[in-house]
């Protein structure tokens, strides 16, 4: 049974992309393009792994993130942060609330698939 990845990402082309890589790989993969929106789909219907954008309308990743790590029901899906904002502070938040990965963007197709199967994988 193929693995299943939220992306949790605003631009469509990143959506597209990542969308294209994974599923080239076998992953199954559905987007939300908002806070709100992957806040729901979660709970609504957990994935095997998420991969969350920083700077998203509504609910901003972190606190994605946040909520996500602290719901006793989430809080063992593996979430990758992909963000244009790699400074070492966001990094540090991040850590801080439990993300499992951390990627900037421009990211490498390459490199993303490698931190999806590892996390995947369990």
């Amino acid at each position: 049974m193929a693995k299943r990845v939220l992306i949790a990402e605003d631009e469509p082309n990143i959506v597209e992309s990542l969308s294209f890589v994974l599923g080239r790989e076998g992953f199954e993969v559905s987007a939300a393009l908002d806070g709100q929106s992957a806040l729901e789909r979660l709970r609504a219907d957990p994935p095997d792994m998420m991969i969350l954008d920083v700077m998203l309308p509504r609910v901003n990743g972190f606190e994605v993130l946040k909520q996500v790590k602290s719901d006793p029901l989430l809080r063992s899906i593996p979430v990758i942060v992909l963000t244009a904002k790699g400074q070492a502070h966001d990094r540090r938040m991040a850590e801080e609330l439990g993300v499992d990965g951390f990627m900037t963007k421009p990211f490498s197709n390459r490199e993303i698939v490698e931190q999806v199967r590892r996390l995947a994988r369990g």
